[in-house]
């Protein structure tokens, strides 16, 4: 298996892959592999990034809330056979 050394690796870019490794529960190399394969399409494996930034919204609607948008996305679903023919 070849070895390859990287240099010139900067501060700031070293502690950002020591955080996101320990963040995956990979070493820096593990990470540094798997980061090179993703970049040059050899993986198609990719961390699912999960955002929590609209969690606060979750079951904040009423039933009636929820009724309306359903009513909404009804008609908006109607197919317009005058533009189909």
């Amino acid at each position: 298996m070849a070895q390859l050394t990287v240099r010139d690796v900067d501060e700031q870019l070293g502690e950002a892959l020591r955080r996101e490794a320990e963040a995956r529960g990979l070493s820096v190399n593990r990470l540094v592999l798997q980061l090179l394969r993703e970049s040059i399409g050899l993986s198609t494996h990719r961390q699912t990034q999960i955002f929590t930034d609209l969690d606060y919204l979750a079951g904040t609607w009423s039933s009636s809330d929820a009724a309306g948008f359903e009513q909404t996305l009804a008609a908006q679903r109607s197919v317009d056979d005058e533009l189909w023919n």
